[in-house]
């Protein structure tokens, strides 16, 4: 009998196998939409992303021809050429990024924890953190231009008590670019600190008074540590598009030629200039610096599996 059911749950097994084969199907079936989009959308531009930045230039014809090639120069006259701008780009994100933090851990921690008891209030306090997504970018931007304009009574205020000489403004400095990408960012910062936050156990903040630590020792042991996913999401969040960032160090916007970022140049490049290889090849390096950074911060913070 036993010999029997022995013999009966291997054939059991053998029949299951077919079914888990053809789950597999199913589920390479289910994921090759996914799988075609970025194949198409995300690795082909990439690619040609790539050919392009390596591309050669033919003048014999009169005026630049750029042909497919191999040409490593690229990189090596981009970095020369526009090494300002690439550092301003990772300074200013950075700086920023920082600012975004301080402003927003503590509003998300109000919002997330203190307000739990008042939920009409923690709705409209999070609708009030979202509200800026309603009107365009580009719009608020403009509208800070408008407000610290050269013509504005902050800035006629700021060189009548002698914060400013009257020849100093505010519009083009890179003080203005960095509140303007603090400003336009920090939704992208307090929505994962209040997702962290807004689960937070507050029996363990209660939990650590009872052992008599004060309230500081006890944000530093209990309340950042468990925040650390939310400032991490945050941090990323807001530091890649703040990098690549080409609105607000406009000169059209709160910027000048002086305080050009990465996305300024190219912008230029791409469409003014049409020189494409020197855009891919700072695109290509923009992205590569991103992606080291990023991974390099994910791995000092200890929490590898949001890579």
């Amino acid at each position: 009998m036993a010999f029997a059911a022995f013999s009966h749950g291997g054939g059991g097994a053998k029949q299951a196998a077919p079914a888990n084969k053809g789950n597999g199907r199913v589920a390479l079936l289910l994921l090759l939409p996914g799988l075609l989009y970025l194949a198409i959308f995300f690795i082909a531009p990439l690619f040609s992303l790539i050919a392009t930045s390596l591309q050669t230039m033919d003048i014999s014809s009169g005026f630049p021809v750029y042909n497919y090639g191999f040409e490593v120069a690229n990189y090596v006259n981009v970095v020369s050429q526009y090494g300002p701008q690439i550092f301003r780009s990772f300074f200013y994100a950075l700086i920023a990024t920082v600012a975004a933090l301080i402003i927003s851990y503590p509003l998300a921690y109000f919002i997330g924890v203190k307000a739990r008891r008042w939920p009409l209030m923690q709705g409209l306090m999070l609708t009030l953190v979202i509200a800026p997504f309603f009107i365009s970018f580009l719009l608020r931007t403009f509208a800070w231009k408008q407000i610290f304009s050269n013509e504005s009574w902050i800035v006629g205020t700021l060189q009548s008590i002698g914060f400013l000489t009257p020849d100093q403004y505010l519009v083009g400095t890179p003080f203005m670019v960095i509140f303007g990408l603090t400003y336009n960012f920090i939704p992208f910062m307090t929505l994962p600190l209040y997702t962290t936050l807004e689960r937070l156990d507050v029996r363990y903040l209660e939990a650590g008074a009872d052992l008599y630590a004060n309230p500081r020792k006890t944000f530093m042991k209990v309340t950042l540590p468990l925040s650390m996913p939310g400032i991490v999401s945050g941090t990323l969040l807001t530091f890649i598009p703040i990098a690549g960032d080409y609105v607000n160090a406009s000169g059209l916007f709160l910027g000048s030629t002086e305080t050009s970022m990465l996305g300024n140049v190219v912008e230029s490049k791409f469409l003014k200039s049409y020189e494409y290889p020197t855009a891919s090849a700072l695109s290509v390096i923009l992205m590569g610096a991103i992606l080291l950074l990023v991974t390099l911060y994910v791995r000092k913070s200890g929490t590898d599996d949001l890579l």
